[in-house]
């Protein structure tokens, strides 16, 4: 009897300390997942917004991030911090948990997006100036490695693929970069040159396979299959728009906001009022389709069903949704001025969009396209949600 009054001294004991230590752990903001969590991007303040996508509210906000005019972030492996890729060449270790910034390093002098390696020990930047790509430890933000790109070539389209690799392409010459750290800090690299006139932003497929690269200076794309890298790049919709008389450019399309549903590819054609739809097996143009205005994201809701689209000024009050089946719009929205970027939710319930003329953010319901909440937020551009974390080219 004894040893069981003592067993339940222990025991009580137990569960009081374990009580004391998951208070302390909630004091400190840690006692959740981070799977339904994500940033808003407040660019004229150089803040986030730390979010919760299930409860669609804002839990804090994260000041002194600098320049996030042109911002885009990506996530560690267990998805608590975000790395934050700033327009004044800034890279923003932020700890959503916490609610805190770890830490900063300016890297450069004009950066324009990041990447993290599929170990999760590398983030990569690439840099209008000084151009090139440099390379940090993840935890530290020590820089490991610092790339050049020929004569200063500003770098754009960087992308991580499995094994390690980074995938970069060169506006002013023209050439994609393969940078291969598989074997340690000091990268293998790749160079495919002549692929075309100033590629602008490049994508990778959902699977790693494909990169491949937009072309400001032409008409067409650039494919580079990373399974037969010997095969060298295939151009690839050459000449879509030959003939036809072009409309001045308003803003460049982001590739990284293509849509892949079953078969098909959406792509935004640049400067023209119309999607591309390619069939992903061959990669050839099978249908076009006519749309609001210049679209800049074209995203797939998750499930694959329905394609959302969103536009350059002057028309970046209206968002479009695409029936993949039908390939044709079956609902027009009107948000509001400065419709910057979309986020759904990781199963695709529910969408998030940034208003930034507005001043808030809205989320819909994407099976009734009902309007279910908003939440203020400072000239708000890019959201992003802890699913990334776990996606490639994202």
């Amino acid at each position: 009897m004894k040893f069981f009054k003592h067993l339940k001294k222990i025991s009580t004991a137990g569960l009081f300390g374990s009580a004391l230590l998951l208070s302390a752990c909630a004091s400190d903001g840690l006692v959740r997942g981070t799977g339904d969590m994500g940033i808003v991007i407040e660019r004229a303040t150089g803040s986030v917004l730390v979010v919760d996508n299930t409860k669609d509210e804002t839990i804090t906000r994260v000041n002194g991030l600098g320049d996030l005019s042109h911002a885009s972030a990506v996530y560690s492996r267990d998805a608590r911090y975000a790395y934050v890729f700033g327009r004044d060449g800034g890279l923003s270790k932020v700890d959503i948990l916490k609610g805190e910034l770890v830490k900063r390093v300016i890297q450069g002098g004009n950066s324009i997006g990041g990447a993290i390696s599929q170990d999760g020990k590398l983030v990569a930047v690439s840099n209008y100036e000084p151009g090139g790509v440099r390379v940090f430890d993840a935890k530290t933000l020590e820089m490991v490695a610092d790339i050049p790109a020929n004569d200063g070539s500003k770098t754009v389209g960087l992308a991580d693929a499995p094994g390690n690799i980074f995938m970069v392409s060169l506006w002013d010459d023209g050439e994609i970069w393969k940078l291969d750290f598989s074997k340690g800090l000091t990268p293998a690299i790749t160079k495919f040159k002549d692929i075309g006139t100033n590629p602008y932003d490049a994508l990778i497929s959902p699977d790693g396979r494909y990169y491949v690269a937009g072309l400001f200076g032409e008409d067409g794309l650039a494919k580079l299959d990373l399974w037969n890298e010997a095969k060298g790049v295939e151009r690839i919709l050459d000449h879509y728009g030959k003939g036809e008389q072009k409309l001045p450019v308003y803003k460049m399309p982001h590739l990284e906001g293509w849509a892949v549903a079953g078969d098909l590819m959406f792509l935004p054609a640049v400067g023209r009022h119309e999607l591309l739809v390619l069939d992903k097996t061959t990669w050839k143009e099978v249908g076009r389709i006519p749309v609001h205005g210049q679209p800049i994201f074209a995203m797939a809701q998750p499930g694959g069903k329905y394609i959302w689209v969103n536009f350059s000024v002057p028309k970046n009050d209206t968002i479009q949704v695409i029936d993949v089946q039908q390939l044709k719009i079956i609902k027009t929205m009107k948000p509001g001025k400065g419709v910057l970027h979309m986020e759904f939710t990781p199963r695709g319930e529910k969408v998030w969009m940034s208003v930034r003329d507005e001043n808030r953010v809205d989320i819909y319901r994407t099976d009734s396209f009902e309007k279910i909440g908003a939440i203020e937020a400072t000239k708000p551009s890019g959201i992003f949600f802890t699913d990334r974390a776990h996606k490639i080219g994202l």
